[in-house]
């Protein structure tokens, strides 16, 4: 009765999650004042914390480790393909319907998710778990050593959004369209290969598998620097995503895996940890890109960083499974 009034709980707490991302899209549509904006945003964010760590956290309740690898691919697919169609359907909505109209979309399709998660029945649990005090989840190495890997690969693709696009234009001259095509391009590609490095860390192992991601990431950085065209820059860069992909998806499996293994079984606090290290290396990513950029290039700054990713990598593999 534990485990079921447990998974209700978490159940209703994904509900509350997308009713709240419906209601601040309706107050981000009709607010008139900064600080309505600013409830909004803070609405807006809480509710993206709560769906992304529940919805994990059921994930890693309801499929066995030989499972999650998959499961989390296809969600990471999707993501991928939500970020890749939003701005073309946000824009478009907006020259329909004017600035409200792309809020009061996200609102009604919030609100029919929930409404469909309501009356979702969620098949029987597979994984052994139990509840524990957060303190004991960050004492395990594993669940450290995963929010360290997550902090390094999402610095990285937040160091090389912004700073890419500078260097492409004004080391190849690409227009703003050929850089979107660059960066569209490979997300697109990551879309479609995040389902097949989910089978690849049930087949191999998730930590083994983001182990290699990190290493080929680290290869790819270099190369991508010499790029010499828009034809060189896509390629390489679909590449580097396929790369960054190869840790993204693997990592929310092994983060789970790490959890099963130590015994403590807390999902919801494991991938409360996730998102936590996610979202540090967003705001890290960028300061450390920027200011690297401006002293030592786009070139340098790739060598720098490098070591960076090697050297978790390396720990990663010395970790003991």
């Amino acid at each position: 009765m534990g485990a079921m009034s447990d998974r209700i709980g978490r159940k209703f707490l994904m509900v509350v999650g997308l009713l709240a991302l419906s209601a601040s899209s309706i107050l981000f549509a009709v607010a008139n004042q900064l600080l309505w904006l600013f409830v909004a945003r803070v609405v807006q964010g809480a509710a993206d914390a709560v769906t992304w760590v529940v919805g994990f956290a059921l994930i890693a309740d309801l499929y066995g480790q030989k499972e999650r690898g998959r499961v989390m691919g296809l969600v990471m697919a999707g993501t991928t393909f939500g970020l890749m169609v939003g701005p073309s359907l946000g824009g478009w909505l907006y020259e329909r319907g004017g600035p409200g109209l792309p809020f009061f979309s996200v609102a009604g399709l919030s609100g029919l998710t929930a409404l469909a998660f309501v009356t979702l029945r969620l098949p029987a649990e597979h994984a052994e778990r139990e509840t524990v005090s957060a303190r004991r989840v960050v004492r395990e190495p594993a669940i450290l050593l995963c929010g360290a890997v997550v902090v390094v690969a999402a610095s990285t693709v937040a160091m090389l959004e912004p700073v890419l696009a500078l260097w492409l234009a004004s080391s190849i001259q690409l227009t703003p369209s050929r850089i979107g095509l660059v960066f569209g391009a490979a997300a697109a590609v990551a879309a479609g290969l995040h389902p097949m490095y989910g089978r690849l860390a049930d087949r191999f192992g998730s930590r083994l598998v983001t182990m290699i991601g990190l290493m080929l990431t680290a290869l790819m950085l270099p190369v991508l620097s010499r790029a010499w065209s828009f034809e060189s820059a896509a390629l390489l860069y679909v590449i580097q995503g396929g790369a960054i992909a190869l840790v993204v998806t693997p990592s929310l499996a092994y983060m789970a895996d790490s959890t099963s293994n130590a015994g403590v079984g807390s999902f919801g606090v494991a991938y409360g940890i996730y998102n936590v290290a996610w979202g540090s290396g967003l705001m890290v990513g960028p300061a450390v890109g920027g200011f690297l950029y401006e002293q030592i290039g786009f070139e340098r700054l790739t060598w720098v960083w490098t070591p960076v990713v090697v050297l978790i990598g390396i720990v990663l593999f010395r970790q003991e499974v």
